[in-house]
């Protein structure tokens, strides 16, 4: 991977444009989470209805500090104690300041500081956290082979950023904050 690389994925993320990346377990198509014309073209692409929310993924667990304030030190240990790592967490969101376009008709936000390099490095430059969606369409495989991301997406996608696929077998487990469940 290159900074390069890394450099042009930021600059198409905040022209609005969707991009793909690896992640621990499959590839992901991200865009600017605070834009709504992205958000929206992710949405189509996948045939995602909004109403089912989005995950943001950042490099470090001080770019979610907004949301997070809230929490108590129990849940923010919580959060800490697994991040970075291979698990999303639904954090509630009782001052709204995660846009509708990402949480859908939830009251809470699906977060996760991903321990994936590129990933880490990526939101590093971006300044931020990105939405994080598997490279699919609702319903098919996640997608694990550049090839076929390749095949499925590159007149859809602005940018593929290079590297390789972590090594886990699926995608990120999915826990809520408040009361522990596994939701995935």
């Amino acid at each position: 991977m290159t900074k390069l690389n890394i450099q042009l994925a930021c600059q198409n993320l905040k022209q609005g444009n969707i991009i793909a990346y690896p992640t621990e377990a499959v590839w992901g198509l991200g865009c600017d989470p605070n834009n709504e014309d992205a958000v929206n073209k992710i949405l189509s692409l996948k045939d995602r209805p909004v109403h089912k929310g989005l995950i943001l993924i950042g490099g470090c667990i001080d770019q979610f500090e907004p949301i997070l304030r809230q929490l108590s030190t129990e849940q923010r240990d919580t959060l800490s104690s697994s991040w970075p790592g291979h698990i999303t967490w639904l954090v509630p969101d009782p001052d709204r300041l995660i846009p509708r376009w990402i949480k859908g008709s939830h009251q809470s936000v699906a977060i996760r500081v991903s321990g994936h390099s590129v990933v880490q490095e990526l939101c590093a430059a971006f300044a931020g956290p990105i939405v994080s969606t598997s490279a699919n369409e609702t319903g098919e495989e996640e997608i694990r082979s550049r090839l076929i991301l390749e095949g499925k997406f590159v007149d859809k996608i602005a940018c593929i950023v290079d590297g390789e696929l972590g090594q886990a077998a699926k995608p990120s487990q999915m826990r809520d904050l408040i009361s522990g469940k596994l939701i995935r």
